[in-house]
């Protein structure tokens, strides 16, 4: 993320109101001088979720839930700080300024998502309201998509004519700057300026806020030239390696359920969502690779379910997808569609209860990865048998998680009717902790554990008690970290004198997997009564780790047997007399 301005985020800050926020998205009644809502972060009946009128913070009396706009954004909706930041900017027309030695020359993202957004009025009004968006029109109800759905999602129709848009746009005082930043025009190499998109249905692409970041068109004649869909070149808006198609749709249950169905049409991906399956995405074209397996890597997706067409494309499709998920340690499971039909197909032949049965039976991935492999392999062989195996195995043993490649491998010895050891798993039984200091299914780092309990103590409680603050303050310096990260975030907020300020967080703590580790702590919840509390043990367990790894040093160095007797002496005196200082909290 870009480092913004202290003034800019000292504006923003002023403007937040965080009840217009949280009641965007969760129903707020009043009650004299306060805000009730059932809580968004636990399922209950009686609400004691609230926010107090002009308070900066809500507080869960039920779940211990607490936080400012951000914190319930990237909670509750499964925003990054990037996006939380900037949503909240452009909702509360606060225009963020970056620091740089010089001011950014173009279009700001302003301008380029207002020609986005004209651009989706101008292709929706086309399809609707021209004599030339009919024949598309014509196609669309043919598809199956009736005219709630078309209006919902805004699908839009490009005319043949590639300056017809252009022209519109001119007359909405959008440069051509602003048009062609945001890939809806384009230069050709004689100097001609025509529209991006022409004679196709347009998909708009929407980022995390619902705001439209570039377009997916299909051809729906022959005629066209290009492939069925072409997508809006990469923008500093639309990165297509990491947008996934129909999220923002999708993203509040797929985060809530932490399971997605993953589907290769944006026609099925639409479909499905309007038919309730509304956990569904899609990657744009065939690229889907492993930064949109990271997106949903980070809305705590465990489960995927894989929904390809029901062709040998689609079939190999699920595999090289169906991998990048195992690689993660994610479930798969596979909706084996009948031959030659989609999503899209099935849901208008069968129904959407069909689906739902397809959802609720579906395959796991290896038996269909074996079924899928036979088809090249003669496993009636021995020799074909071998080669299907090997090539499972091999992919299997770069899987990132040891744990997970030794039960699939034992899995795979008894699908195919093989002895362990012909497979080799004893050789992945010496399962590896971790070096780096990361927590991982199958090496937990205590150090982390530790030092994350005590900066979440301090982001989620330091400005409702603010003792908290005060006794790490007075107990902790930044060396007594283990964790890197913790260490910086920890040296950060000494040096803010504050816990609270998530934006100048967000601002410096801007790499993916440090917002993926702020993400963690604050979406986990503290009980403000035992706040101090639980800063003091913690705090305290930070201390006697120091002292006995103190004593533990000590200890080693007696132990070596090459020390003079003088030096020997030494550090036994140093020993007893740590022995007798077990370090104490100090209290403010």
């Amino acid at each position: 993320m870009p480092l913004y301005k202290k003034e800019s985020l000292e504006e923003l800050r002023q403007r937040i109101d965080l009840a217009e926020v949280v009641g965007s998205y969760v129903q707020l009644k009043r009650s004299g001088a306060s805000y009730k809502a059932l809580c968004p972060f636990h399922d209950e009946k009686t609400p004691s979720f609230m926010i107090q009128k002009g308070d900066s913070h809500y507080h869960c009396f039920g779940c211990g839930a607490h936080g400012d706009a951000i914190a319930f954004l990237m909670g509750h909706v499964k925003m990054s700080f990037t996006e939380a930041i900037e949503m909240l900017a452009e909702r509360f027309g606060v225009a963020l300024e970056q620091e740089e030695t010089r001011s950014r020359e173009g279009p700001t993202k302003g301008q380029l998502k207002e020609a986005l957004e004209r651009a989706s009025q101008f292709y929706h009004f086309a399809l609707l309201h021209t004599e030339e968006g009919q024949e598309a029109l014509l196609y669309l109800y043919q598809r199956g998509l009736d005219l709630d759905f078309i209006q919902f999602f805004e699908v839009g129709y490009a005319p043949r004519d590639r300056t017809a848009f252009r022209s519109v746009m001119h007359a909405q005082n959008i440069s051509d700057a602003a048009l062609e930043e945001s890939g809806l025009i384009l230069k050709t190499e004689q100097g001609r300026v025509r529209d991006f998109f022409f004679h196709r249905i347009t998909f708009p692409i929407r980022d995390a806020t619902g705001a439209v970041i570039g377009f997916s068109a299909r051809k729906f004649k022959e005629e066209t030239g290009g492939g069925k869909y072409i997508n809006t070149p990469e923008t500093s808006l639309f990165k297509k390696s990491r947008v996934l198609f129909g999220l923002s749709y999708s993203r509040k249950r797929i985060a809530k359920e932490r399971k997605a169905i993953i589907v290769e049409g944006q026609i099925d991906a639409l479909k499905l969502i309007s038919a309730g399956f509304d956990m569904t995405v899609a990657g744009l074209g065939t690229a889907f690779g492993e930064q949109h397996v990271q997106e949903l890597v980070q809305l705590g997706v465990t489960q995927v379910f894989l929904a390809m067409d029901g062709d040998n494309a689609g079939r190999e499709a699920t595999v090289k997808i169906g991998l990048l998920f195992q690689k993660r340690g994610i479930e798969v499971f596979v909706l084996k569609l009948p031959e030659g039909q989609d999503p899209d197909t099935l849901l208008r032949e069968e129904g959407p209860h069909h689906f739902a049965k397809l959802l609720q039976h579906p395959s796991e991935f290896l038996p269909f990865w074996i079924e899928h492999l036979s088809k090249r392999y003669d496993i009636h062989s021995a020799a074909g048998k071998n080669s299907l195996v090997q090539e499972i195995v091999e992919a299997v043993r770069t899987w990132d998680h040891p744990v997970h490649v030794h039960e699939t491998l034992k899995k795979l010895a008894h699908l195919t009717d093989l002895p362990e050891t012909a497979i080799g798993i004893e050789s992945t039984t010496n399962i590896p902790l971790t070096k780096t200091g990361h927590i991982t299914p199958w090496g937990i780092d205590p150090h982390r554990i530790l030092e994350t309990d005590l900066l979440r103590w301090l982001l989620l409680a330091g400005d409702a008690v603010p003792r908290v603050l005060q006794i790490a303050r007075l107990n902790l310096q930044e060396n007594h970290f283990r964790i890197d990260i913790c260490r910086r975030l920890y040296g950060h907020i000494l040096a803010q004198g504050t816990a609270s300020d998530l934006l100048a967080l967000g601002a410096v703590f801007d790499r993916p997997e440090e917002q993926t580790f702020l993400s963690d702590i604050l979406q986990k919840k503290v009980n403000l009564q035992k706040a101090e509390e639980g800063m003091i043990e913690t705090v305290r367990k930070i201390l006697q780790r120091d002292w006995m790894e103190q004593r533990e040093a000590i200890k080693l160095q007696l132990h070596t047997g090459k020390l003079e007797e003088e030096e020997a002496l030494e550090l036994a005196r140093q020993f007893d007399a740590l022995k007798k200082q077990m370090p104490e909290v100090q209290l403010p």
